[in-house]
C-alpha cells in the first residue's frame, strides 16, 4: 500500500467520523432546518424579485421574508387562540341555554329522527332509569367542566411551549441564512457531488420539482376544503364561520381526521341546538364533499407534477407521517421522487448501456 492510498483511508475515515458527530451534535435542530429549508425553496423565487427590488439587498430581502414568515404563523396562532378560549365560554353558555329550554326532555324525539339508529337509541334512552333531573345535571356538570378543561388545557398549553418556541425561533434563524447564503452553499454542495454533471442536474431538477408540488399540493388541497366547509358554515349560519373556517384550513393537512375534527362537532352542535335536518346537512356535506376532496386533489396534484403513482404517493405520504410526524407529509414524495429518479438514471447509464453492448455484434477477428 502506497503512502497516498493511507493518507486517502486515514484523510476519509476522519471525514467521515467528523460528519458523524456533527451529525450527532446537529440531530436536535433537523426538523427546524428540514421545515426552513422546505420554506426556503418554496419562497426562493420571491427573495430573488425582492433582492432586484431593494438593489440586490439580499440581507434586507432575507429579513423582510424571515419577518414574513413569522407574521404568518405567529398572528392566526394567537388570534386562533383567543377565539378558542372565548367561544369555550360562549358554547357553555349556549349549552346551559339549551338545557334550560327543554333540549335534554326533546332529546330522544331528536335521536329518533336520525336514520337506522336512531330506533336504537331511543329505546335505549326509554331503557334507562336514570332520572332526567340527575341527567341534565350530569351534563351541566360535563359541559362546565369540559369548558374549564379547554381553557386550563390553553393556559397549560401556553405556559409549556418553551421548547416549541425555541424551536420555531432557530427556524426562523435558519431560514434567514439560507436565503442570505443558500445559493453559494448549494453550488458548493453541487459541486462536491461526485457525479457527471448530467445526473446532478437532473437529481436538482427532479428535487425542485416535487418540493413545489407537494407544497402545492398541501396547500391547495387545505384551502380549498376550508373554503367547501366555510360555505356551509355560513350556509347553514353556524356561529364564528370565518374562524371555523380558518381552523379547517390549518387542520385540512392532518389525514387522520384533519377536516372532520372541525366539521363534525359542528353537525353534533347543530344537533344538539335542534336543527336536526341542518346537522344530517353538514354531515353528509363533511362526508360526502370536504373529506372527499383530499382523496383526489391532493395526490392529482402532486402526481400531475412529479409523475409519482397513485399508490406509491399514498403510502409515502402515510410511510412519511409515521415516520417523520407532520413533516412526512413532505419528506415522503420528496425520498419516492429522488428514487425514481436514481433508478432512471440507473436504467440509461449501466442497464440498457449492457443490454446495448450484449445485442451488439461480436467485432470481425
Amino acid at each position: 500500500m502506497t503512502r497516498q492510498q493511507i493518507f486517502s483511508i486515514v484523510f476519509f475515515a476522519l471525514v467521515v467520523l467528523l460528519l458523524y458527530q456533527i451529525g450527532l451534535m446537529f440531530k436536535p435542530f433537523l426538523f427546524s432546518a428540514l421545515w426552513a429549508g422546505l420554506l426556503a425553496h418554496w419562497a426562493f423565487p420571491l427573495h430573488l424579485r425582492l433582492t432586484r427590488l431593494f438593489a440586490g439587498k439580499e440581507m434586507l430581502s432575507a429579513g423582510i421574508l424571515t419577518v414574513g414568515a413569522m407574521a404568518i404563523v405567529v398572528v392566526p396562532l394567537v388570534v386562533m387562540g383567543v377565539m378558542l378560549v372565548r367561544e369555550a365560554g360562549v358554547a357553555e353558555q349556549e349549552i346551559r341555554v339549551w338545557i334550560s329550554g327543554g333540549g335534554l326532555q326533546r332529546l330522544p324525539e331528536q335521536l329518533a329522527a336520525i336514520p337506522i339508529i336512531g330506533g336504537w337509541l331511543k329505546s335505549a334512552l326509554a331503557g334507562s332509569a336514570t332520572p332526567a333531573f340527575s341527567l341534565e345535571q350530569s351534563v351541566m356538570t360535563g359541559v362546565k367542566e369540559l369548558s374549564q378543561f379547554l381553557i386550563g388545557g390553553m393556559g397549560g398549553l401556553l405556559k409549556n411551549t418553551f421548547a416549541l418556541v425555541v424551536n420555531f425561533f432557530l427556524m426562523l434563524l435558519i431560514l434567514f441564512f439560507l436565503f442570505k447564503d443558500g445559493r453559494q452553499w448549494l453550488s458548493v454542495l453541487y459541486d462536491l457531488i461526485p457525479m457527471e454533471e448530467s445526473h446532478k442536474s437532473k437529481i436538482l431538477v427532479r428535487l425542485d420539482q416535487t418540493i413545489r408540488a407537494v407544497v402545492k399540493g398541501v396547500l391547495v388541497t387545505a384551502i380549498v376544503q376550508g373554503v367547501l366547509a366555510g360555505m356551509a358554515y355560513v350556509a347553514l349560519g353556524v356561529p364564528f364561520p370565518m374562524g371555523l373556517t380558518a381552523l379547517t384550513i390549518v387542520l385540512a393537512p392532518i389525514p387522520f381526521g384533519g377536516t372532520g375534527l372541525v366539521w363534525l362537532p359542528v353537525a353534533l352542535y347543530l344537533f344538539l341546538v335542534g336543527m336536526t335536518g341542518k346537522a344530517l346537512a353538514m354531515l353528509v356535506w363533511g362526508i360526502g364533499v370536504v373529506s372527499m376532496v383530499d382523496q383526489f386533489l391532493r395526490p392529482w396534484l402532486i402526481g400531475q407534477d412529479v409523475q409519482i403513482p397513485v399508490l406509491l404517493l399514498v403510502l409515502s405520504v402515510l410511510g412519511g407521517l409515521a415516520l417523520y410526524g407532520l413533516l412526512g407529509l413532505f419528506i415522503g414524495p420528496i425520498l419516492v421522487s429522488l428514487l425514481m429518479t436514481a433508478v432512471q438514471i440507473y436504467r440509461e447509464e449501466y442497464h440498457l448501456k449492457q443490454l446495448e453492448v450484449s445485442a451488439s455484434p461480436p467485432a470481425p477477428s
